[in-house]
């Protein structure tokens, strides 16, 4: 089957050619996303992030399967060294989330993230298209839950579900800023343990002090990943969140300001491999001249632009 029309069609085997394509960088991976692009943007995306350990995979598992019940179709993107796609987590994790790619309604993969600081690859964003053409109704993108990738995320998703748990105290202080305001959901996961509520406090008086104040509340949800505890009421809570994107045009509209902000990356990233590619020969002249200390590395890469055909 031809990559596009079975893609189009759902096709498990088709999406998964094209996400490696992509992953590879091979060239016709543009061609072939371009022919798809105009089937996107039916997906909603829905980002889960979080520290490590908070039991992000849990809640995904338990999620996906809340969608299936409600006949949506899923698709799951792992961006996560230690995901149990890639074999980091605990066995449970691994078996029951292995367990969704039996049914023929959710497509997952694991994709890496990108270089020490976790953000978002950009192979990634493409992979949400792939799955938004293939005609998932909901697309679940779980995060390594490290440096830029938490606030990465609002790059790619509708809503963002912030999964916290309880034992950190303080540290909610310690939390981006950032991450906090991206938030539409907060998630209090293993809430069966000692300190929940009191970590409820601790979000609520962080969002009272940094929070615009003429923004609706997020509000916070209690689960418990390895029993499912309060997943229903988290479904219940994405799809009420997603009305109200959906009614306000706040939906359209971040969705409008992260085709902006793709675009510019997109610009810097191709600018950026034209100006190497045109200036191989001088930057290697340059790299040997900063070797020898006969100029610093700015007044090189100064030059270097100033001499780019901008």
């Amino acid at each position: 089957m031809d990559i596009v029309p079975g893609i189009l069609k759902g096709d498990k085997r088709s999406i998964a050619r094209l996400i490696t394509l992509i992953e590879n960088q091979a060239d016709e991976a543009r061609d072939l996303l371009k022919q798809l692009y105009k089937f996107t943007g039916n997906a909603i995306t829905l980002g889960i992030t979080g520290p490590p350990g908070a039991g992000k995979s849990s809640i995904v598992n338990f999620l996906a399967k809340k969608f299936r019940e409600n006949n949506k179709k899923v698709g799951v993107i792992a961006i996560d060294p230690t995901s149990p796609f890639s074999g980091g987590a605990l066995l449970g994790d691994r078996i029951r989330m292995q367990d969704l790619t039996l049914d023929d309604g959710i497509y997952i993969r694991s994709m890496g993230s990108r270089g020490a600081l976790g953000g978002l690859s950009r192979a990634s964003y493409d992979a949400v298209k792939v799955l938004d053409a293939a005609g998932m109704d909901y697309i679940i993108i779980e995060t390594v839950g490290v440096g830029q990738s938490e606030v990465d995320i609002i790059k790619l998703a509708d809503i963002v579900a912030l999964v916290l748990i309880p034992g950190m105290g303080d540290e909610v202080q310690a939390i981006k800023a950032g991450v906090m305001e991206i938030a539409d959901i907060f998630v209090v996961n293993k809430s069966d343990m000692d300190g929940a509520d009191r970590l409820i406090t601790e979000i609520q008086m962080n969002l009272d002090l940094n929070q615009d104040k003429n923004k609706v509340k997020p509000p916070i949800l209690k689960t418990v990943g390895t029993t499912g505890e309060g997943i229903a009421d988290l479904y219940k809570t994405i799809i009420d969140v997603q009305k109200q994107l959906q009614d306000s045009g706040m939906l359209t509209n971040k969705r409008k300001t992260r085709i902006n902000q793709e675009l510019q990356e997109l610009i810097r990233e191709i600018h950026l491999k034209q100006i190497i590619s045109s200036f191989e020969t001088q930057i290697r002249i340059f790299t040997e001249k900063a070797l020898n200390k006969e100029i610093d590395l700015y007044s090189a890469a100064v030059y270097i632009l100033e001499n780019a055909k901008l």
